[in-house]
């Protein structure tokens, strides 16, 4: 089997055994964003503690790359750091950006470097970043709750 048949094995499975799918009641904030280029969507549910990925929950519809990106990213963030998270999430951004030039950190990755051929085709790239940028929104603006109720109790 080569490289490519076991990558679309994995966004198969991932589509059709999604991870984390299901929007949990626990969250910090819930975020929903959509791909106006195809019309997928994604609403998800982010759960902080101090400074942590607690959990991500989901649910969207839409091609197999937009879930089975979602699928791969909840799964792999769940348990970092914000700042692990994010430098994990530059990580995929820069592989979505390499326009098929570069096959992916598999140690920072994991099962993501699965999307490596979405980079050539600049059509898909906005559907494999859907649920990542989804996760952004969400743990920006979790943060930024963060700091202003800690700075309300501070002041309070």
């Amino acid at each position: 089997m080569d490289l490519d048949s076991l990558y679309q094995e994995v966004i198969l499975d991932h589509y059709k055994h999604p991870l984390h799918k299901g929007l949990s009641e626990e969250k910090t904030i819930q975020v929903h964003h959509v791909n106006p280029s195809c019309g997928d969507e994604i609403t998800l549910n982010l759960l902080l503690e101090a400074n942590m990925v607690a959990d991500i929950s989901w649910d969207g519809v839409g091609c197999s790359i937009s879930q089975a990106s979602t699928s791969i990213m909840s799964d792999l963030l769940i348990g970092k750091s914000i700042s692990e998270a994010f430098s994990i999430l530059d990580e995929f951004s820069g592989l979505m950006q390499s326009k098929g030039g570069s096959k992916g950190n598999e140690e920072v990755l994991e099962d993501a470097v699965a999307l490596a051929g979405v980079s050539k085709f600049p059509a898909r790239i906005k559907c494999a970043l859907l649920g990542w940028m989804a996760f952004k929104d969400a743990a920006s603006q979790g943060m930024s709750d963060e700091a202003s109720n800690k700075q309300g109790e501070e002041n309070g």
